[in-house]
């Protein structure tokens, strides 16, 4: 009997790019194909998504992509993904809704299959058969996935945390978790992104309750930002408004897309006469108006970075306006997010932020809910996913608590192949795996040494030097012309500009006479010459760049 390969090749020890292959005999199935988003390191970067070599090498055995819900992390590499293989695609109608229109843009919708299921669906994949399970979260249509194989269930719950009161549907269905639980799983991968945080996560009702206190007598316009994909956050701002006679408006337009999508598909509730155009509700008193907007984590080319700095084109932020932050920052975020904060202080806005309001609520399962995912699926097996590596562990160590043997516990890392069978697990090896930089149009094109460059011109800058030089011995005709960048400014600082001069002028006498007359030797000497001096002189270590024109 073969043996059940569990491979994350994202999502492992970072929050983000999450993306599981599971490989049985000929088979192999894929969950979520998501993006990270890069950090301060990552120079110039926009986004990171999972390096996808191994099943690239292997697409004539995917039987397909499961998506268990539409955040970026877990669907935002497929536009990028979906260029080299070509295999259907299964997600609930809202989260297949996002994905079409993600796919619109790229031109890559009209050859990719895409099949709707709902929680309770079940469907065949070569040798899996994969079941569709409800579960909350901070986006409709959220789901887990029984994974049936040949050697026994496996349940990957995704995104979850467990809501009894939630704003739309009904809570996670802890009935089908314990039914399966009680028929054996072999294995349970869980969401580890709040292992850190004791108790129960709050339920999405409680925001309701914190909107609805500061609408209430407020005389100003209000303002409020959140993720765009948070469509029951959106439905609760529209709802509030309602209730007190105001005209909502929406700008932004990853916001715009997503409540398109959500109304099409019934997601969305809105009376009529109360969604009106941006260019319209300028009209209206600002007691009588809401403005739902991007920008919750200071991204800056979202609506609400442009109305703080004074570049939107249809808002402008003064005293009566009251701003409402209804959102936590993604780990990064922080410093960009108060940035945008300050500003709109800085134009007289009220601004509401503080993370100890009831504004947000994470959709992710905290200490106890966590518990009881593990009380209720009764694993023999436990892979702690989605989360830092001290959230792995300590997941980990959960598991043990809750009865999950020492040995049946594996943390792992991206892109290593955790072999399964009735009665073990164990690493076997390794697969590539890692993150891919997308810049601009680029995919992989930036690597490590460009970043490492990228990284030594934000630091230090850099210093060209020209040199025109005899296209028979090399001689010197004119120059050295030193042109600098991010490093000092050549007109105020005449003095260091003629040193560097003398020290270029001597590297190349040192040229002629060892008779090291080429143009690699020439350069190689500069640099290094050039380059000590200046770390001396300045202890700072600028990028040289000798150009030599032969004439």
């Amino acid at each position: 009997m073969s043996k059940l390969k569990i491979i994350p090749l994202g999502g492992m020890g970072e929050i983000g790019k999450n993306l599981t292959v599971y490989e049985y005999g000929q088979d192999i199935v894929v969950v979520d194909c998501g993006l990270g988003f890069p950090d301060e390191e990552l120079y110039g970067v926009d986004i990171v998504i999972p390096d996808i070599a191994y099943l690239k090498q292997n697409k004539d055995r995917i039987r397909g992509i499961v998506i268990t819900h539409g955040h970026e992390d877990h669907i935002g590499a497929l536009p990028y993904v979906m260029r080299d293989l070509d295999v259907p695609i299964y997600a609930t109608a809202l989260t297949a809704g996002i994905i079409e229109l993600k796919l619109e843009e790229r031109d890559l919708l009209y050859n990719t299959q895409i099949f709707t299921k709902k929680a309770g669906d079940r469907f065949r994949l070569g040798c899996f058969q994969i079941e569709f399970i409800h579960v909350n979260h901070s986006i409709a249509d959220s789901v887990a996935l029984a994974i049936k194989t040949p050697i026994g269930t496996i349940i990957h719950t995704g995104d979850f945390k467990i809501d009894v009161t939630p704003i739309r549907g009904s809570m996670i269905d802890i009935v089908r978790l314990g039914q399966l639980g009680n028929q054996g799983v072999l294995a349970l991968l869980s969401d580890s992104t709040n292992v850190e945080k004791p108790g129960h996560s709050d339920s999405e009702m409680k925001v309701a309750e914190g909107f609805d206190s500061l609408f209430k007598g407020c005389e100003k316009r209000i303002i409020i930002t959140t993720f765009a994909s948070n469509i029951q956050r959106i439905q609760q701002v529209i709802n509030v408004a309602v209730r007190y006679k105001r005209h909502v408006a929406v700008t932004g337009r990853s916001m715009e897309n997503m409540m398109k999508v959500a109304m099409a598909l019934g997601y969305m509730t809105i009376p009529d006469g109360v969604l009106m155009e941006l260019n319209q509700i300028k009209g209206q008193p600002k007691d009588k108006t809401v403005i739902i907007s991007t920008g919750s984590q200071g991204e800056s080319m979202s609506a609400l970075y442009r109305m703080a700095f004074s570049e939107h084109k249809q808002i402008t932020i003064d005293a009566n306006d009251r701003i409402i932050i209804s959102a936590s920052a993604i780990p990064g975020n922080e410093t960009t997010i108060s940035r945008v904060i300050d500003e709109l202080f800085h134009k007289g806005a009220e601004v509401v932020y503080d993370r100890h309001t009831d504004l947000h609520v994470s959709g992710h399962a905290s200490q106890e809910d966590l518990k009881m995912m593990l009380a209720l699926t009764k694993p023999k097996f436990f892979i702690p996913m989605h989360g830092e590596y001290r959230m792995l562990y300590k997941h980990g160590e959960l598991a043990k608590h809750m009865g999950v043997k020492p040995n049946c516990v594996a943390i792992a890392e991206n892109g290593d192949v955790i072999g399964l069978t009735r009665r073990s697990i164990k690493a076997e090896g390794a697969v590539q795996a890692g993150p891919v930089f997308v810049d601009g149009s680029g995919v992989g094109d930036v690597g490590s040494v460009v970043l490492r460059d990228r990284k030594h011109l934000a630091q230090d800058g850099m210093i060209v030097v020209v040199l025109a030089m005899s296209s028979e011995d090399l001689s010197l005709i004119t120059g050295p012309d030193i042109v600098t960048r991010g490093f000092i400014y050549e007109k105020e600082s005449d003095n260091l500009m003629d040193e560097m001069k003398r020290v270029i002028n001597e590297s190349l006498a040192s040229c002629y006479h060892q008779k090291a007359m080429d143009k690699m030797a020439i350069k190689a000497k500069i640099k290094t010459n050039l380059s000590g001096y200046l770390y001396k002189a300045t202890r700072r270590s600028p990028m040289i760049l000798p150009v030599i024109t032969e004439i």
